[in-house]
């Protein structure tokens, strides 16, 4: 058995539920706990756009031997592949981020779109609408007046527990989302969900997930037109690319790196009780 917590970077610079899913993702997943570490000592970088960060740490091969794992992490933008050598990748999130590392994969996947295995008391679907802000944007006038278009209408805080967060995104009939894991977490559910402009952010990474599962994604709904694209919702809609959010999970669970399991002998897969 192996013994001891996952050493696992992720962002903590803000409280923010996509960065904390990744911790309990990976602690679902391979059965072990899990502790925040920098980015020079992680051996495992997964949920998040933090492939620059271990560029910048890992150009150069580390002084202990340890290649860190890289399981469907991510661009924010692009970077050299210098230090691709010096790491092991199982998995990364999007053919963006691919192809301008120089790297192959034939799938993909966010870790985000697990999450549905760690809320066992899914809430019944409500009329409401949720506003997911990128945490970037929670103080913005625009994104706080769109609760007063329609009292559907709900901004959901990404500042909250993470899997409240979560439990608040399952319950929507739609959600409208900057936060990129407020789309992915959507999807998991199977919410129908639409982009909202992200203001400074860059959008590769929203591509790049998007491209992972086959999803058109064109540009973002800016946000004084949100109130107008609410009101041409049907409650029919549907999310038309399940088959390929399936797919992206069960690579995901294959390709999570067996020696980072808290029994060697045990898949990954039975460990997070999904099954083909």
């Amino acid at each position: 058995m192996t013994a001891g917590p996952i050493q696992m970077h992720w962002w903590a610079g803000v409280p923010n539920f996509g960065d904390v899913l990744s911790a309990l993702i990976v602690a679902h997943v391979s059965g072990r706990d899990v502790v925040h570490v920098k980015p020079a000592k992680a051996e495992l970088f997964a949920l998040g756009s933090l492939l620059q960060v271990a560029r910048r740490t890992h150009k150069t091969p580390r002084a202990d031997g340890v290649k860190p794992w890289i399981w469907g992490t991510g661009l924010l933008h692009s970077v050299s592949s210098d230090f691709v050598e010096n790491v092991r990748i199982a998995l990364v999130r999007g053919p963006v981020t691919a192809a301008l590392l120089g790297i192959k994969p034939r799938e993909f996947g966010d870790p985000g779109l697990l999450v549905t295995d760690l809320v066992q008391d899914r809430p019944e679907t409500t009329d409401r609408i949720g506003i997911v802000p990128h945490h970037s944007q929670l103080d913005d006038p625009q994104i706080a007046g769109l609760s007063a278009t329609d009292p559907a209408v709900q901004v959901i805080d990404v500042r909250d527990d993470a899997l409240t967060v979560c439990r608040q995104i399952a319950a929507c009939r739609h959600v409208v989302a900057s936060s990129l894991h407020g789309l992915i977490v959507a999807d998991a559910f199977g919410v129908p969900n639409s982009w909202m402009d992200p203001g400074r952010q860059s959008h590769l990474k929203y591509l790049d997930y998007a491209a992972s599962i086959g999803r058109p994604l064109t540009l973002p709904l800016e946000i004084a037109d949100v109130p107008a694209h609410l009101a041409t919702l049907k409650d029919s809609d549907t999310i038309l690319y399940t088959d390929a959010i399936a797919q992206a999970r069960q690579a995901l669970i294959d390709s999570f790196p067996a020696e980072l399991c808290a029994q060697p002998d045990t898949t990954p897969a039975e460990l997070a009780g999904v099954t083909r």
